[in-house]
Parts: structure tokens; C-alpha cells; sequence
């Protein structure tokens, strides 16, 4: 009789057991399916060209169906150029245990890819990923990192400026010393335009407050100025082009945005579409549940021709037929 009784208990017992972890597992279950994803977004510092790649995120985020605060939460962090901000905003996303972390520019990557490497991490535009040693491979990131390069498409840049400038004979190029993407694009546009017989000036500025005066001896001495991917330039890119305009000397900027800020004309990337991509690698990771480290890097290598028309009247140069047929067709003019 006691055996019986005992047994009667541990079956009681049991299914106790077994209905608690049902209800158990199940609410788990549903609260990881009703559970709403965190996207993290740490962007450098504002300027009109990552403005765009963050707009171009959140659109295509809304476009997939994704509404702040209803079905996703996003967290926007603007480091304002702070290396110490960057940090700590960095360290906060872990803690938060976001479910991405998007870097807009490639400080905000580098500083998301020191904090954490298991949260998958979308480049909002990096320009040499591999090289820069945040991938080991373009093609199979193979970590938790992927994203988007925003290397510029340098020969047709150059190209356009021979066909606006066929007598330029002498190009400066201004970058800031510390920024990667800028001094890579600074030694690529050097080599092709040295090659082809072109006296080239480049000149460095530390931060900001360099600016005029570096931009002020440069323009002075060249006949065009060239402005690589450059985000502390692209912050100040209507004093440079108000300096360089004194001495009637045209800014050919990357980034199709410092074109609207008094550049020339660009045969650059799209910011807003270099944001596009990246959400569209945020939505794969979300919703597809794909891995990271299988997303290849994403390079756009087709730029788009933007002319600045009010800039050349002040300048009195003539842009050719070609060149305004094309921006009309599949371009842009700024009037």
C-alpha cells in the first residue's frame, strides 16, 4: 500500500512537473515571438551626407514594415565627433542588449566592433572594411560584422573633372590626417591623377579649426580642389568652398551632398542609397535571421552625376553639353 501510495505521488508529481514546463516554455516562446527587436544607431557626428545614410535607414525600415516605437526600437546616438562618447555610447548598446548596431562612419564601427562580438554590427558606409582590418574578408565577413563600403568610384570622378576642366593642370586635395577613409581616397586620386601628368598638391588638416587657413594657402596655388570621403571637411564643406571661391578655384567633392554645400559637380554615391543598403542588411539579420558573418560586404560602384549650376556661374565656368545632358537624364543640377 505505501508503494502505491508513493508511487501515486511521484506521478502526480511528474505531471505537475510537465504542465508547469508546458505553460513555462510556451510563455517563453511567446514573449521571444512578441518580443520587440532593438536597433541601435551610433552615428559620428551630423553633417549632411551621414544625415542622408540615416534617413535612408529609417525609410527603408519603415518600407519593410518596421515603426519606431510600435514594432521596433530604434536608439539614435549622436557621438558629436567625441571619441570618448563613442565609447560609452558603444558600451551602452551591449549592456542594452540591442539585437543590432548600426555605425554610421567608420570611427562608430570601430568603436561598436571593440565593444562587443557576438551583437551583429552593420557598416553604415565604411570605405575599406578589409583593409582597414574591421573584416577579414569582404566577401565572407565571416564574424559579426557586414555591411556597406562607400568607396568612391575615383576614376570617373577624375574623369568628370577632366571633362569640366580640360585644362587643369594643377589639383590640391584636402583631407584630415586622421580620418582612414579620407587619407585612402587621398592616395588613390593622387596616383591616377599623377599618372596622367597632373601636379598634385595635398594638404592635411588636423580638425576643423585648421580648415580656412589650410584651404585658404591651397587654393592659392591649384587650379581645382578635390575633397575625398571626409567627415570633418564635409562638416565645414561651405567655408572651404566660400574660400576656395575667392580665388575662383571649384571644390569636387566625393559625396554627392557637399555638391548642395558649394561643390561643383560629383560623380559620387548616394548617401541616402548607402543608407538604404544598410537597412536592407538590417532586415536580413532581423526578420531572415541570416547570419552576419554569410552577408557579403556591399559596394556600389555605379556614382551619380550631380552638377552644381549656381556654383559655376559664380565661378564663370561653363559645364559641357555631355555633362549637363547626362545629369539631366540621370543626374541632378542644382540651380
Amino acid at each position: 500500500m505505501k508503494h502505491t501510495k508513493r508511487l501515486y505521488g511521484t506521478l502526480v508529481f511528474l505531471f505537475a512537473f510537465l504542465v508547469f514546463a508546458f505553460f513555462y516554455v510556451g510563455h517563453a516562446q511567446n514573449n521571444n515571438k512578441n518580443k520587440i527587436p532593438k536597433v541601435g544607431v551610433l552615428q559620428l557626428l551630423s553633417h549632411p551626407a551621414l544625415d542622408e545614410i540615416n534617413r535612408g535607414l529609417d525609410d527603408t525600415l519603415k518600407k519593410n514594415g518596421y515603426e519606431n516605437g510600435k514594432n521596433i526600437h530604434i536608439i539614435f546616438q549622436n557621438a558629436q565627433g567625441d571619441q570618448s562618447n563613442l565609447r560609452t555610447i558603444s558600451k551602452q548598446f551591449v549592456e542594452d542588449n540591442v539585437d543590432v548596431a548600426v555605425g554610421i562612419a567608420t570611427p562608430s564601427v570601430q568603436s561598436l566592433k571593440n565593444a562587443t562580438s557576438t551583437i551583429p554590427i552593420v557598416m553604415g558606409a565604411v570605405t575599406d572594411p578589409k583593409g582597414f582590418g574591421i573584416v577579414p574578408s569582404n566577401s565572407h565577413p565571416g564574424g559579426n560584422i557586414t555591411g556597406i563600403s562607400d568607396q568612391a568610384p575615383l576614376a570617373d570622378q577624375f574623369k568628370l573633372m577632366k571633362q569640366i576642366m580640360p585644362n587643369m593642370k594643377r589639383l590640391g586635395i584636402i583631407y584630415t590626417s586622421s580620418d582612414m577613409s579620407a587619407t585612402t581616397e587621398t592616395k588613390k586620386m593622387k596616383k591616377l591623377a599623377s599618372a596622367q601628368g597632373i601636379d598634385v598638391t595635398v594638404s592635411s588638416i588636423s580638425n576643423i579649426n585648421d580648415l580656412e587657413q589650410v584651404s585658404t594657402n591651397l587654393s592659392q596655388n591649384v587650379d581645382a580642389i578635390f575633397v575625398p570621403t571626409d567627415n570633418t571637411i564635409a562638416s565645414g564643406m561651405k567655408l572651404l568652398s566660400s574660400v576656395a571661391a575667392k580665388q575662383n578655384v571649384p571644390i569636387f567633392p566625393a559625396a554627392d551632398t557637399m555638391v548642395k554645400d558649394g561643390g561643383l559637380a560629383t560623380l559620387g554615391l548616394s548617401q541616402y542609397e548607402l543608407g538604404q543598403k544598410a537597412g536592407e542588411d538590417v532586415v536580413k539579420i532581423l526578420r531572415h535571421k541570416a547570419k552576419v558573418g554569410d552577408i557579403p560586404v556591399t559596394f556600389i560602384k555605379k556614382g551619380h552625376l550631380i552638377i552644381n549650376e549656381k556654383m559655376a556661374k559664380k565661378l564663370n565656368i561653363t559645364f559641357p553639353d555631355s555633362v549637363i545632358q547626362k545629369a539631366q537624364k540621370e543626374g541632378r543640377i542644382i540651380k
